[in-house]
């Protein structure tokens, strides 16, 4: 897990931290990373977009899966990580912000191989279902996650 810094803003430069990525992908998934069988996806965030993050991607042969502008819900951690770990620690207080990583990151660690593999079919039904609409937000229509 990598925290940002307080006060460090999420820009072109410091998302370079996707060197960090490549380098777990490439240890952790060696077979995937020797196919190129693996995909990045993620938000449309301004620091994602930006010419020196697709040029690092492209120059590093990251197959990206492109995130259409204004489709709510498609990362798994806005529709699935960020709720179970807020419901979690729901009621508790903390000190500090520093006080509340230790607890989050033991939270993150104790997702079971099933509530990846339950996280990622929802990823898929909602990629699909963005897909189906074209890539339209349409007002109000939810998906169930349950």
């Amino acid at each position: 897990m990598d925290w940002v810094p307080e006060g460090q803003t999420i820009n072109q430069v410091y998302y370079k931290v996707l060197t960090n990525l490549l380098q777990r992908v490439r240890r952790t998934r060696p077979e995937m990373w020797k196919n190129s069988s693996w995909i990045l996806h993620q938000d449309n965030a301004l620091a994602y977009n930006a010419l020196s993050v697709k040029m690092f991607l492209t120059k590093h042969k990251i197959t990206m899966l492109e995130h259409p502008p204004y489709s709510p819900d498609l990362a798994p951690c806005d529709f699935f990580l960020f709720p179970k770990i807020k419901s979690a620690l729901k009621g508790t207080r903390f000190e500090s912000v520093d006080a509340v990583k230790p607890k989050a990151t033991e939270l993150t660690n104790k997702l079971s191989e099933d509530d990846l593999q339950h996280c990622f079919q929802q990823w898929k039904i909602h990629v699909e279902w963005c897909r189906d609409r074209r890539g339209e937000y349409i007002e109000g229509d939810k998906i169930s996650i349950a």
